[in-house]
């Protein structure tokens, strides 16, 4: 099966396409890289280059992933819309991923974790999940000030891509794991994993997960 996944989140995004098969296997194609600030003008022309570089159409989609949130408000809006419409037009399924999940995933560490994403305003964005070997079960996902985050993750491993974050909890004495921010070919083998294990959303049922803060917020805010 094609996977088109796509993450427009954070400053810079990035698309993939990957072929997909039995027992969780995902080979990625190609990955194209998402400038900052112009997703509204890149994205649908990227998607359209980056088939028609490898032969495929449109109908040969056969998935979506696509990162949910948090991030950015504009960038996930924007992103959403263009998957929204996709897959309602192929009737296709869509995995929707959480950033903070692929973080943890991209961790291999086992047990609590804690992923951390810096927030803004001295605010980050946490999600508390339980890795096993075979499954990630999230426990809550919220948005905190920076001294109740440190206070809230007794006995979690912390895993963030922000190494401010990662300084202030190791000089709290916690076991820290920095990582990359996932691209979008992370998002793909975990949507592949979501999409196997028929967890997925309909186009109609697809939203921003903004972690805690309200649309309001984010108009103000500007996200």
């Amino acid at each position: 099966m094609l996977l088109l996944a796509v993450d427009t989140s954070g400053k810079h995004g990035s698309i993939a396409l990957a072929r997909c098969g039995p027992e969780d296997a995902c080979e990625v194609i190609e990955v194209a890289p998402l400038s900052g600030g112009t997703f509204s003008a890149e994205l649908v022309p990227e998607i359209a280059a980056l088939l028609d570089k490898h032969r495929f159409r449109k109908a040969d989609i056969g998935a979506f992933a696509v990162v949910s949130g948090p991030g950015s408000f504009t960038g996930l809006r924007i992103g959403l819309a263009v998957i929204k419409a996709l897959a309602e037009v192929l009737a296709k399924p869509i995995a929707a991923l959480s950033l903070l999940e692929a973080l943890a995933s991209a961790s291999q560490a086992r047990g609590k974790i804690m992923a951390a994403l810096d927030g803004g305003r001295n605010e980050v964005f946490v999600g508390e999940y339980e890795l096993g070997n075979e499954s990630t079960i999230l426990i809550r996902e919220r948005l905190l000030i920076r001294n109740e985050w440190l206070e809230s993750a007794a006995g979690a491993v912390i895993v963030t891509p922000d190494s401010a974050l990662a300084e202030a909890a190791r000089a709290k004495g916690f076991h820290v794991v920095e990582v990359e921010r996932p691209r979008s070919e992370a998002i793909a083998k975990l949507g592949w994993t979501k999409i196997a294990r028929a967890q997925t959303v309909s186009a109609e049922a697809l939203e921003a997960n903004y972690t805690g803060r309200s649309e309001a917020e984010l108009f103000v805010k500007g996200g």
